[in-house]
């Protein structure tokens, strides 16, 4: 079956500069690269689609491991998992899902 989770860091540094788009972008990088991992970027946060919930937890360390390369003195995670185990479901088919219902 297929795990769906959202993921969501905000580094946190001192100094002046309130981007954090240097350290987001290092995270995404490392969840990508995450064997059987499909990530796929938001304004808000990551979507990723895994075959087990182990996967899910490795992309969240990465990303970690990656904000803390990029030089973030603190990270606060925000991660919501959906774990179906009735059927396989791509975050896609539940987008079309969704919009099926819309039209009527």
């Amino acid at each position: 079956m297929t795990v769906h989770a959202e993921i969501s860091i905000v580094p946190i540094s001192k100094g002046q500069d309130t981007s954090m788009s240097k350290e987001v972008a290092a995270a995404f990088d490392a969840i990508r690269k995450i064997k059987n991992v499909k990530a796929t970027l938001t304004a808000l946060g990551t979507q990723i689609e895994a075959k087990d919930l182990g996967s899910v937890l490795l992309a969240v360390e990465a990303a970690h491991r990656a904000a803390k390369s990029a030089g973030t003195r603190r990270i606060i995670s925000t991660v919501r998992i959906d774990e179906r185990l009735d059927k396989d479901q791509t975050l896609q088919d539940k987008i079309r899902s969704v919009k099926q219902k819309l039209k009527k």
